[in-house]
C-alpha cells in the first residue's frame, strides 16, 4: 500500500516538472516521473531492509524530499549526455 503513495507521489512530481523548469520537450514527458518513481522505490527497499518501520515519519521525509531531488538532478544529467 506505502507503494502506492509513492506512485501517485512520482506522478505528481511527473506533471509539476514543466512548472520547476524541467524542459519537458527535450528529453519526453515521463522520464521525471520514473526517475522519481525508480529512486523513490528503491530507496524505500533500503530503508525497509535497513529497519525503518513504515508508520516512521522518517521514511516518510527521507523518500519524498529524496524524489524531487533525485527528478532534477536526474534529468540535468540526462540533458547534459544528450546534448553532449
Amino acid at each position: 500500500m506505502e507503494l502506492a503513495f509513492i506512485l501517485v507521489y512520482a506522478a505528481i512530481l511527473g506533471l509539476v516538472a514543466p512548472f520547476l523548469g524541467i524542459d519537458v520537450k527535450r528529453i519526453g514527458s515521463l522520464v521525471p516521473g520514473a526517475i522519481s518513481l525508480v529512486f523513490g522505490a528503491v530507496v524505500w527497499a533500503i530503508l525497509t531492509w535497513v529497519g525503518f518501520k513504515y508508520d516512521e515519519a522518517w521514511i516518510w521525509l527521507i523518500v519524498m524530499l529524496g524524489m524531487p531531488a533525485a527528478m532534477v538532478f536526474g534529468v540535468r544529467r540526462i540533458s547534459a549526455k544528450r546534448s553532449a
